[in-house]
Parts: C-alpha cells; sequence; structure tokens
C-alpha cells in the first residue's frame, strides 16, 4: 500500500515548500509546525526565520502566503496538515498519522531529503506527479514495504 513519496530537492534557496505543496489547498487546513528550521533570503543573504517559535498552529491562509511570497532555504521542515475544525495534535509515528485528524506529513532533512505522507491516495499521486514535474531527484513512492522510517518527525 502506498504511504507517502520521498525526494530530493535542491540544496539552494528558493520556494521548495510551496512547489512540494502545489497539489495540495494549503488554505483548507491548520498546519502543525515543528522542529523547523528555515530562513528567509534577503539580498542574497539569510534573513529572518521563515517561521518564528510561537507559530506551532498556523491557519493555511498564513502558510500559504507566507511560502510562495518569499524566497527561503530550508534546513529541517516538520510540517504535518489538519482539517480545519479537527484536533491539532502532535504525530510521532506512521500509526500515530493513521489513527489521527491529520491528513498530510511533510518533513526535510539536512535542506534535501524530502518527504511526503498522505492519507489521500490521488492526492498522493498527484503530489508525485508534481515532483517529477519540478524536476526534483530520486522520486519515489513509500510503501508498507520500502519504509524504513520508524518515527514521522525529522529529529
Amino acid at each position: 500500500m502506498l504511504r507517502g513519496i520521498s525526494f530530493e530537492i535542491p540544496n539552494k534557496y528558493g520556494t521548495y515548500l510551496a512547489d512540494m505543496l502545489k497539489p495540495i489547498d494549503i488554505t483548507t487546513f491548520n498546519w502543525l509546525n515543528q522542529n523547523e528550521e528555515a530562513y528567509i533570503i534577503t539580498d542574497g543573504q539569510f534573513d529572518k526565520a521563515l517561521f518564528s517559535e510561537v507559530e506551532n498552529d498556523m491557519d493555511g491562509s498564513l502558510l500559504d502566503k507566507r511560502i510562495k511570497d518569499n524566497q527561503y532555504y530550508v534546513i529541517f521542515a516538520d510540517l504535518k496538515a489538519f482539517p480545519k475544525g479537527k484536533e491539532v495534535n502532535n504525530i510521532k509515528t506512521y500509526e500515530d498519522f493513521l489513527d489521527s485528524n491529520c491528513e498530510l506529513v511533510l518533513l526535510v532533512v539536512d535542506s534535501v531529503y524530502s518527504t511526503i505522507y498522505c492519507k489521500d491516495k490521488e492526492k498522493l499521486k498527484l503530489l508525485y506527479k508534481n515532483a517529477i514535474e519540478c524536476s526534483f531527484e530520486d522520486v519515489q513512492y513509500i510503501t508498507d514495504e520500502n519504509d524504513g522510517r520508524t518515527g514521522l518527525t525529522v529529529w
């Protein structure tokens, strides 16, 4: 069974979070933001953090604007999407993900290694196709058979 996709993004600044999530309507979710380190780029230099330390639960409209309207460099990202009106809680394992209201998990590790888990298999196929169209490298499906990840966090 399909669980998600993995791929590598370029190790440089851009709008890669927005690019990865292009097939998803980000605004329809509340996003749990944890364990991230990403910086807005101003005049080719690191400026302020893309997310403040107090923004753990973000409205999708705010996230959408922030990741589409800025150039940024992602070192780590741990974003989890919950339908608006549903409980937002931390997801630590794939089993937690399955048993929760969480619909999508996006993880970026070491600026390059990206993983998206998605419950909606049609959206997952669109995310896979999008990753190919974005020319991300080593795009693969994550399945029950090949998923070696023990936790759904970046740490």
